[in-house]
């Protein structure tokens, strides 16, 4: 029965793997229960098609535990001949009552933010991406410590085909 069951449930997620086409990749990293301040998330890039173009999004895993409306971060795109593109971005978060924004149907939420459209990776060698929280309270100049509520940070590539 056991294995009869494990079966099922890989042809299962099989099923809902095969769904996405346009994925290319899909990676989270887990932050803990608060995310600091000083914790860059860095995620190594695949090789991919020079000829072709993708869009790139971030992707946050939260639950009720975050208290702004908005995040920000930064997030900067390594390239391999070491020269990098930094983008200082802020998403929001919440809707107007505060509830959460993104998919799931417990407290925890997943967000997909978009990053850059029709990219393509021309050079050979490395990518690599690095995210960082720099999430700042109104009125004060210095970034939240540890920003709670952000479980995983994840970064995901599709095609545009």
């Amino acid at each position: 029965m056991k294995i009869k069951n494990s079966i099922l449930f890989i042809l299962l997620l099989l099923l809902v793997i095969s769904c996405d086409k346009k994925r290319v990749f899909d990676e989270y990293k887990s932050v803990g229960k608060a995310w600091h301040k000083d914790s860059i998330v860095t995620f190594e890039l695949p090789k991919l098609d020079p000829k072709k173009f993708f869009n790139l999004y971030v992707n946050i895993r939260d639950n009720d535990d975050y208290p702004f409306n908005n995040l920000f971060l930064i997030v900067s795109l390594e390239q391999p001949n070491r020269k990098v593109k930094v983008d200082t971005l802020e998403y929001q978060m919440t809707n107007p009552d505060g509830t959460l924004l993104g998919d799931g149907f417990s407290d925890v939420k997943e967000s997909k933010l978009f990053y850059k459209d029709k990219v393509n990776f021309t050079q050979k060698g490395i990518y690599k991406i690095h995210i960082q929280q720099a999430t700042r309270q109104t009125g004060r100049i210095e970034g939240v410590t540890a920003l709670p509520g952000i479980s995983d940070v994840g970064f995901r590539i599709e095609s545009t085909e």
